[in-house]
């Protein structure tokens, strides 16, 4: 009995040890994720590519919930949609935390704080300034452009109030902070249920909705995030690139590298590098101009611009086209931004400096123009008698001589060395009457 009891409590043992490892392994499997990024800053087709990405990964890797921590000022309304559009359609529950201490969610951010599965603020936080600013360009006047300002304020309105409904959320303030602009604190936002709570930090933001039935794309889904593993996803070279080249600054300055690169490699071919480089900065600024909201109406005013400053760089006509091409460039450049948001805006000093670089160029090309055209025209024969020739063999009367890359034959009256430099006197027909140079 004791030798069986000495074989069996080890064995137990075994298997106890073995049960124990299997639990912490299916639990550690089974500890609920939650990802974390963050939208700081406007809101461009940077942030809502990266947003868009994050929430794909997020779906493939089975990730419970997103937690989005953001401080805008607003942003482009396209790439704000964008961001809603993403949110609405995944299947994984989306969190924007309106958060550190001191940060806001104005204009584009309470959209997409708006259309979240949970909606949460950081103390000390404000929400609204929901006024659309970029109106689509009225262009007009009086009624007409109060009639087009209206339509998109009523249009902003109705949107937030459908995103706000659709989360059971106040639906008339969604009037107050698109037409007049109103702001709420995170507490007065709680009050109002422009918000679904107040967390200070992120423990407290898992813990106050864990076991929150949320809706989202595939379905009604309680949240766990008890214990859950936080990851913070950070922003990839993509998003990055993505930042610089979309800042309406750098997207013009690439598009004005690539077309001055290609104006010289034009003016000058051979050389190469100008014409690659034009290239590349070309393409890479168009693309960056298709995600931001240009007026094409400003664009082609720059195409005929440069258009006519490279007419006048390849075929002077003493300013008549240079002028008057830098000043559609410059209009162009004023009128390409299709947008009254500050942060999208071209930098005027910028404008000015390459429109002051520009009219250097027409003026360096009309004067070297104007200088030309005062000199006395030398072709033909009169050209021949300023060249020198050189003697390509010995002789005394007539020889062979090289002049500007051709072979002519020469008549000279005192003896020639091959290689000596001789001075062309006379022309008659195909001979060249030569002599020394003195």
């Amino acid at each position: 009995m004791r030798m069986f009891a000495d074989r069996c409590i080890p064995l137990f043992l075994l298997t106890l040890l073995m049960t124990l490892g299997t639990v912490q392994s299916v639990s550690a499997q089974t500890q609920p994720q939650v990802w974390l990024t963050d939208l700081d800053g406007a809101v461009g087709p940077a942030s809502a590519d990266h947003i868009q990405r994050t929430l794909d990964r997020a779906a493939e890797n089975n990730v419970g919930l997103l937690v989005l921590r953001m401080n805008t000022p607003g942003g482009l309304d396209s790439s704000m949609r964008n961001i809603v559009s993403a949110i609405l359609e995944s299947p994984v529950p989306v969190a924007t935390w309106v958060a550190p201490s001191g940060a806001r969610a104005a204009s584009a951010g309470t959209y997409i704080t708006a259309a979240s599965h949970i909606a949460a603020m950081a103390p000390a936080t404000n929400i609204g300034s929901s006024t659309p600013v970029s109106l689509g360009g009225t262009g007009g006047s009086g009624e007409s452009a109060s009639a087009s300002e209206q339509k998109a304020v009523n249009d902003a309105i109705a949107y937030l109030q459908g995103l706000q409904e659709l989360r059971g959320r106040n639906t008339e303030w969604a009037q107050q902070t698109v037409a007049n602009a109103a702001n709420l604190t995170a507490s007065d936002a709680l009050a109002q249920q422009v918000i679904d709570l107040i967390a200070s930090d992120a423990d407290e933001l898992l813990q106050a909705i864990n076991g929150r039935v949320v809706e989202t794309a595939s379905g009604a889904l309680t949240l766990n995030t008890d214990a859950a593993s936080v990851t913070l996803v950070e922003s990839d070279w993509r998003h990055d690139f993505l930042n610089v080249i979309t800042n309406p600054n750098i997207a013009y300055i690439l598009l004005m590298i690539g077309i001055y690169g290609l104006i010289l490699e034009f003016y000058s071919p051979g050389l190469g590098l100008p014409g690659i480089t034009g290239i590349i900065c070309l393409l890479v600024g168009a693309y960056a101009l298709q995600m931001l909201p240009i007026s094409y109406a400003g664009l082609a005013l720059m195409v005929v611009g440069i258009g006519l400053i490279a007419f006048e760089v390849v075929s002077p006509s003493f300013g008549v086209f240079g002028l008057g091409g830098l000043a559609a460039f410059v209009l162009g450049s004023v009128m390409l931004m299709d947008t009254d948001s500050a942060a999208w805006q071209i930098s005027l000093p910028l404008i000015a400096a390459v429109a002051v670089a520009t009219g250097g160029l027409v003026m360096l090309v009309l004067g070297a123009a104007l200088k030309a055209h005062r000199q006395a025209v030398v072709t033909g024969d009169p050209a021949m008698m300023q060249m020198t020739a050189v003697a390509l063999e010995d002789f005394d009367e007539r020889g062979h001589v090289h002049v500007s890359g051709e072979t002519w034959m020469a008549r000279t009256r005192s003896p020639v060395r091959k290689g000596d430099r001789l001075r062309i006197h006379q022309i008659d027909g195909l001979v060249l009457h030569v002599d020394h140079e003195q």
